[in-house]
């Protein structure tokens, strides 16, 4: 039996039904049918379905004899569904790239009769919202009943965020009414008949928010409808669970927000209805009204559902007259205090940069250096290496590292730091006698005679950067050149890991600085690491001296929303198997600040928040990425890696490169995740082909990688000494 049954009605979407069907059929996840419902839908919706059926078995397609509307056609699709569970998925809405791997995966763990599944609305302008219940449901058990669990009463009614057991809709006889908000007595009866729900917390559904808008926010009195659809609800949750179920009062609440809800919304109802319809919700209210009473909600809402059950549309008129000016006084305080904090924002920073320049009139302090990583991130990378030197060998030299202030957390103790933007920050960065960063500085900076600015860069370059990217500006996220080499005239020095690093950053930042070719600091623990201080950080990370851990650390596609999978790291795992861990490492620009670390489910840890990398390489047996220059650290330890490049002519035609990867890899590759699995299961990245890969790859970027780097640039950089060569040999700068 197939595990899912998609069921799409399909009426007036020929805008959006391609994205739809390529969502769902462009799915690692393949145990599944689309059944799309054509309700005679009027533009070229039914041609674009006998397309996809042509070329894919997967997809059925059904034809409505007339055009009946969503419920009827849900129920067509439902009945000639023959998977174990049914999902309705609206055509104009899109699926989340792996969702449909996350919810056979959840289905199977929980044997849940309805499955919640999260949701973000993306609205026409590209801006997107999250759901605003999801944190609650969260918070929810693996599995559970609405009647242990009745805040999922609260969440939206519809039935696209909910993967159902086809065999409980058989057995209660469940179908969709005709007419709008028939999602209204489906959802509820549904729910608490349910034995065992439960939740996926990830979005798997992009519920589209039309410009135009959706049907039903049309000034229409089938709008009046809602009614019979509440009234048909309740009598199913009777029959269901009985009368005195504990939720029914819930849904009685929920009801009467369904009802306000609809008549605030002033593009819903008419003027003329808008008394009429009052008098229907103050009907329901009496009619359904719980012996102990309604549990009101709080604030103006449980105001407005108090004055329902009085019945006195006057005076409900009145008070949402008063609420919507109070919304109207709060939102334009709002604005307001925004924009007073924006210009005080700007106007602290004006005094501040006046400040600045103030301090750049002092002398400079010959003890002070300051860092900064990522955009002060935090603590890290090559300047946290040579700020550790630092300490070991010039002690006199006081370190100081500029961080945001929703970092100052992640700080390790006992660093002295200072938060960006505020008045120290400013004098420090004015009198530092030594700048280190591993990217630019802001453009206020002033290069001062005296002061030393070392860019230690992080990492070697596959993809184009600096003025190499002017061929390649569709993925520049930085096009203006003129500032960005203003910026790099301010080097002193500019430290590269290897003879390729420092050709490549020759053409991509042309200016006047040193190069010191030393190698990557960052690099030092990786060359010098011990057995025991591998046991410690698996040990941290929660992995068993047993366990196989595989590193994925995918690198940022410009053209792509940070954060935006290319692998479903699940199904991966599980394809695994048991005694394979897979850390997972999202690139940081697509990490929140204050995101914790790590957290595991299952055979999966999400360490994208795990502050220090280099953590994660020495706990790893296995690297998989595709173009980071993690490949290039990674190597150091002389440990298999795999590229997985599914995307490899896009990534070179787009980002451009400075050598084709595919013919130089340092391991094995696959290009196609069929071909990733079969890889790692066939240990093909264990091969003496891709040992010998791996070794003309260190031969070539990591000659100079023997855990003394660090100390090579403070000796050079900061200590101004000519012992800074490298220790081996530099092979030609096209290796």
């Amino acid at each position: 039996m197939t595990l899912l049954s998609v069921v799409m009605p399909v009426y007036g979407v020929q805008g959006y039904l391609r994205q739809c069907l390529d969502s769902l059929l462009g799915q690692t996840f393949t145990d599944f049918e689309i059944i799309a419902v054509d309700d005679r839908s009027p533009d070229g919706s039914g041609a674009i379905l006998a397309e996809y059926a042509a070329r894919d078995p997967r997809v059925r397609v059904l034809t409505m004899p007339e055009n009946g509307g969503m419920g009827p056609a849900r129920n067509a699709g439902l009945e000639a569904a023959t998977g174990e569970y049914v999902w309705f998925v609206d055509s104009d809405d899109w699926v989340a790239e792996f969702a449909l791997g996350g919810i056979a995966r959840r289905l199977r763990d929980t044997g849940a009769d309805v499955l919640f599944v999260g949701f973000d609305r993306v609205h026409w302008d590209g801006t997107v919202e999250p759901d605003q219940w999801w944190p609650a449901l969260a918070e929810a058990p693996e599995t559970f009943t609405a009647e242990a669990y009745p805040r999922i009463l609260n969440v939206l009614h519809v039935v696209w965020n909910k993967v159902v057991r086809r065999d409980l809709l058989m057995k209660l006889g469940l179908r969709f009414e005709p007419g709008w908000y028939e999602d209204v007595s489906f959802t509820y009866p549904l729910l608490v008949s349910a034995e065992r729900i439960s939740v996926l917390p990830r979005v798997c559904v992009h519920y589209r928010q039309r410009r135009l808008g959706s049907a039903t926010r049309t000034l229409d009195d089938r709008h009046f409808e809602i009614f019979e659809h509440w009234s048909r609800a309740l009598a199913l949750v009777d029959r269901a669970a009985g009368p005195e179920t504990p939720l029914r009062p819930l849904l009685v609440r929920r009801m009467i927000w369904h009802y306000v809800l609809t008549l605030r919304n002033r593009d819903r109802l008419s003027h003329g209805s808008r008394k009429r319809f009052f008098e229907r919700m103050h009907a329901d209210f009496v009619r359904y009204a719980p012996a102990g009473g309604y549990p009101a909600p709080p604030g103006f809402q449980g105001v407005r559902h108090r004055l329902v059950g009085r019945g006195n549309y006057r005076l409900y008129q009145a008070f949402d007259l008063a609420g919507r000016m109070r919304d109207a006084g709060v939102g334009a305080l709002r604005r307001a205090k925004g924009v007073a904090r924006r210009v005080l924002g700007r106007s602290r920073q004006g005094v501040y940069r006046v400040y600045y320049r103030v301090q750049l009139l002092r002398p400079i302090d010959q003890r002070l250096a300051l860092y900064a990583a990522y955009w002060y991130r935090g603590v890290t990378c090559n300047p946290a290496a040579i700020a550790a030197a630092a300490e070991r060998l010039a002690p006199e030299i006081r370190n100081v590292w500029v961080v945001h202030r929703d970092r100052v957390g992640a700080v390790p103790p006992g660093t002295d730091h200072v938060v960006a933007g505020t008045l120290r920050y400013y004098r420090l960065l004015a009198r530092a006698r030594w700048l280190i960063n591993n990217v630019n500085w802001p453009q206020v900076v002033v290069k001062r005679s005296g002061a030393t600015h070392v860019m230690t860069h992080h990492g070697t370059p596959l993809k184009k950067m600096g003025l190499d990217q002017a061929q390649h500006l569709l993925a520049a996220t930085d096009r203006d050149f003129v500032a960005q080499m203003k910026r790099v005239d301010r080097w002193d020095y500019s430290i590269t890991a290897n003879a390729h690093t420092t050709a490549a950053w020759d053409g991509a930042y042309p200016a006047r600085h040193e190069t010191l070719e030393v190698g990557y600091p960052r690099n030092d623990r990786l060359a010098v690491a011990t057995a025991e201080e591998i046991a410690r950080v698996r040990a941290a990370l929660g992995v068993t001296p047993d366990e196989t851990v595989v590193l994925y650390a995918p690198t940022h596609r410009e053209w792509l929303a940070p954060g935006t999978p290319v692998l479903d790291i699940d199904d991966l795992a599980e394809r695994l198997g048991a005694g394979t861990v897979l850390l997972a490492r999202t690139h940081y620009f697509g990490v929140k600040a204050g995101a914790k670390t790590p957290q595991r489910r299952g055979r999966v840890v999400d360490v994208s928040a795990h502050p220090v990398v280099e953590d994660l390489y020495l706990a790893a047996d296995v690297l998989i990425t595709d173009y980071s220059s993690a490949m290039f650290d990674y190597a150091v330890l002389d440990r298999p890696i795999v590229i997985y490049a599914p995307d490899w002519d896009i990534y070179q035609q787009l980002r451009g490169v400075y050598f084709d990867l595919m013919a130089r890899p340092p391991g094995a590759v696959a290009t196609t995740y069929p071909e990733l699995v079969e890889l790692l299961r066939s240990q093909r990245h264990l091969t003496a082909d891709a040992t010998a890969a791996r070794a003309r790859f260190r031969e070539a970027f990591c000659y100079l990688d023997d855990g003394r780097a660090a100390e090579r640039v403070v000796r050079r950089a900061l200590l101004s000494s000519s012992d800074s060569g490298p220790s081996a040999t530099r092979p030609p700068s096209n290796a």
